[in-house]
């Protein structure tokens, strides 16, 4: 199956390996960096990975919602867009693909930089880093990206080089329910593929807002997981993006993208 057709299934419904790997506490990762936890600016990359994923990825900054921001995706231009996803070698690569609901964020974070501008921010589930490059550009103190796979943070250091920016810190561990410190604003895109995952997200983000007033801002491109939650009832509209033609063709159809605000109701049970 190629990386094309691959990447569909996972469209229609991702949770397999990457849900359980977060919800075991599990990084899906090469071996070498299995037990890597944290990445701080400055640490040096394995020469053999980076050579590895400058030769089969492509840098892009068109096709999205975020043309300012350059990144290493896989594109139908590179080798592993037909090659059968088994020959990757570092786990399946949900980082090189630029998610919609992460590109409503990033687009709505360059747009309104007050929204982050002097705040730390904790980007959860970065994925290639664009929502973290974007607080980055718009003026956030402290941004802390996070992603269970460390191959993740690879690319995004190699991100942040493309855009001339000094690689914020790096957590590869899962820090759902966990003390994730106290943060002003948690963002995450498109996280909400899978039920349990979905709940253990609700219950989480709802304890960070009540100890720690952290505001939440979620993007999701209107998936049925995300819908039919009973989170969505504790969320307000920011903005609803129009996806481009690329996007859309990419994503099974999908034309938009919206950011939410979650709000729970102080009168809900305390998690």
């Amino acid at each position: 199956m190629a990386f094309r057709g691959w990447k569909r299934l996972l469209l229609l419904g991702r949770q397999n390996t990457f849900a359980k790997a977060w919800r075991s506490r599990r990084g899906v990762a090469s071996l070498h960096w299995k037990r890597c936890h944290h990445w701080s600016a400055g640490k040096s990359l394995d020469p053999e990975v980076r050579a590895f994923l400058e030769e089969n990825t492509e840098v892009t900054s068109s096709g999205h919602l975020t043309p300012e921001i350059r990144l290493r995706l896989l594109t139908p231009r590179c080798k592993f867009w037909k090659e059968k996803p088994d020959l990757w070698p570092y786990g399946d690569p949900f980082w090189a693909i630029y998610w919609p609901g992460g590109q409503a964020l990033s687009r709505y974070i360059l747009d309104n930089p007050r929204v982050v501008k002097g705040r730390s921010v904790l980007d959860l589930g970065s994925g290639c880093g664009a929502t973290a490059i974007a607080a980055v550009m718009s003026g956030a103190s402290q941004v802390l990206a996070n992603d269970i796979d460390p191959i993740a943070g690879m690319a995004m250091i190699l991100n942040c080089e493309l855009n001339h920016l000094n690689p914020f810190p790096i957590t590869i561990k899962n820090i759902i329910n966990s003390d994730a410190g106290n943060w002003d604003l948690i963002v995450l895109g498109d996280m909400f593929y899978d039920e349990q995952l979905a709940d253990g997200l609700h219950h989480w983000l709802k304890k960070c807002i009540r100890i720690q007033q952290t505001e939440v801002l979620i993007g999701d491109p209107g998936r049925h997981q995300f819908l039919s939650h009973s989170i969505r009832s504790q969320l307000h509209k920011v903005i609803e993006y129009s996806l481009p033609e690329y996007t859309r063709q990419e994503n099974n159809g999908l034309t938009s993208s919206i950011v939410w605000s979650y709000q729970p109701s102080n009168s809900l049970e305390n998690c």
